[in-house]
């Protein structure tokens, strides 16, 4: 089950089709859904996070808590509107895609992906860029 939650002003213009997107994600992935939660908020409720349960004083666009067990995918994913919104002109993209690449990001740290180090960066890198294109050819 998937689950969207607002802290702010800002919601999802049509939640089923991301929830059918990001169920497709996890199923290409060759696991099973469980339950995730995405929580949109801004910076501030963000750096709050991240200094109450992390202790990084930065701030970020995503912070993932995973609850995964063995192939059910489950976990909280907390996403800044404001960094996303910043990261997509920055990275000269639209809102949506950078919006969908954070949203996948999450998930695909529960696949088991990581990205600390510059060839998983870039294996995450491809991986979200495969599962952007799946929202589009699914819808």
């Amino acid at each position: 089950m998937i689950s969207f939650n607002y802290e702010i002003d800002f919601a999802l213009e049509n939640e089923d089709l991301y929830s059918e997107w990001i169920e497709s994600v996890v199923e290409s992935e060759g696991k099973t859904l469980g339950e995730i939660n995405y929580i949109f908020c801004n910076d501030e409720y963000l750096h709050q996070i991240n200094m109450q349960y992390l202790n990084h004083d930065t701030l970020t666009d995503i912070i993932s808590f995973d609850y995964t067990e063995g192939d059910i995918i489950s976990g909280d994913i907390f996403l800044s509107i404001e960094r996303v919104k910043d990261n997509a002109k920055d990275f000269e993209v639209p809102f949506s895609e950078e919006l969908k690449r954070v949203m996948a990001h999450g998930v695909l740290h529960y696949c088991g992906y990581k990205d600390k180090s510059e060839a998983d960066e870039q294996l995450m890198r491809a991986k979200e860029e495969e599962k952007i294109v799946m929202f589009h050819v699914k819808h």
